[in-house]
């Protein structure tokens, strides 16, 4: 469905981000990108969804393909009425708005009325939350509940592909679970399409087919989900544990790369 080829991003024509970073997704699949902070995660899902062009990046080299179509360069609005959405990370909610006018926005784009009711009631069951919330400023809502508002409201405009960006950052265990789990029956009954970015790699990997691991703009493992579960180094750098279950201590890290100057 998605091919990203070799691309490379730069920033205000000096930062470069992505270098020469290539991967894909296959439809019907959830794919995790996974990295510590600064890795570029965030930067190659604007890439996608055009956002690069409200912070003055752009794609210099490379190139991407939605559908064997290339869309970079085009505008984040044609590249959303292709069938791409973008949840940002923070769970940005209209907070003037109540719950359901926040989901009814998510399909402005969409011309099928009858489409967009019986979305909204598939969006209730699958957050029932929200129900109860639905005449409620969202401005008043948990953060759990933000983020279920935001997947939902991406949801609405009836995605072929949906860009998940650190669905799970500041949500307590139990709520990172259940969202995660909304995410995987979404994925199933529906068959849409999630490219997922996390920190929280060990959660990321239980639900993905596929990962995509970064480094300093780019890809330095990829695999199925459950072979780079079984891993050592990702085990040990990206899972945090090691052999015995134990979490790695900063002091490992030198030894680490200087491994992977060899593994590369």
């Amino acid at each position: 469905m998605l091919q990203l080829n070799n691309i490379q991003v730069i920033y205000s024509d000096v930062i470069l981000v992505l270098k020469g970073l290539s991967l894909e997704v296959p439809a019907g699949q959830i794919v995790a990108l996974l990295g510590a902070n600064g890795a570029g995660k965030t930067t190659t899902l604007k890439a996608i969804s055009g956002l690069l062009k409200t912070e003055q990046g752009k794609v210099t080299d490379g190139g991407i393909e939605f559908m064997d179509r290339r869309i970079d360069g085009l505008d984040p609005e044609q590249i959303c009425r292709r069938g791409i959405v973008q949840v940002m990370e923070g769970r940005k909610v209209l907070e003037s708005l109540t719950v359901e006018e926040n989901l009814r926005i998510g399909g402005y784009t969409r011309s099928d009325g009858d489409g967009v009711q019986r979305d909204m009631q598939m969006i209730y069951e699958y957050f029932p939350r929200l129900v109860e919330r639905r005449r409620q400023l969202a401005g008043y809502l948990s953060g759990g509940e933000r983020q279920m508002l935001v997947i939902g409201r991406a949801l609405m405009a009836n995605p072929k592909l949906l860009l998940l960006d650190e669905p799970s950052l500041g949500l307590a265990p139990l709520l990172v679970r259940e969202i995660f789990e909304i995410i995987q029956k979404i994925n199933t009954e529906r068959g849409t399409t999630f490219l997922l970015v996390e920190q929280n790699a060990q959660i990321a990997l239980r639900i993905a087919h596929y990962g995509y691991i970064m480094e300093n703009g780019r890809i330095v493992f990829d695999g199925p989900a459950e072979k780079l579960r079984g891993n050592d180094d990702v085990r040990e750098f990206y899972l945090g544990l090691s052999e015995a279950g134990r979490r790695k201590s900063f002091k490992d890290i030198k030894f680490y790369k200087r491994r992977k100057r060899w593994m590369f």
